[in-house]
């Protein structure tokens, strides 16, 4: 339980250190690609690839994977961004972003134009 709880701690220090759980970071817009690096680059890497460091110690998943694309839907990223993660690694994000916000972020993250940018 202190684990989980120090590494909440740590993901949303990180997060708030570089500015992308601010809410409003991503200036109103309600461009996929333009939220994902205001809000999602600092954790996930600009191409979705985190960082060894990132994985080691938040965990914080790799969202080029094999493994994710196969399953990944919008609304499975859309709930992911809602809720945050299980672990609670990953804040919420609902409140720092619109409802829009969110379905444009969800739908390009599970979208074949995110790898196509690698």
């Amino acid at each position: 339980m202190v684990r989980v709880a120090l590494g909440a701690s740590l993901a949303l220090g990180a997060c708030l250190a570089l500015g992308a759980c601010k809410a409003d970071a991503s200036d109103g817009s309600v461009e996929g690609p333009k939220i994902f690096e205001t809000m999602c680059a600092a954790c996930h890497g600009p191409t979705g690839k985190p960082t060894a460091a990132m994985v080691a110690r938040l965990n914080v998943r790799d969202l080029t994977s094999p493994e994710l694309r196969a399953r990944v839907t919008p609304e499975l990223v859309e709930k992911q961004v809602r809720k945050g993660s299980d672990n609670k690694l990953m804040p919420a994000l609902e409140g720092a972003l619109t409802d829009a916000q969110i379905k444009a972020v969800a739908a390009y993250v599970a979208s074949p134009a995110f790898l196509d940018r690698q």
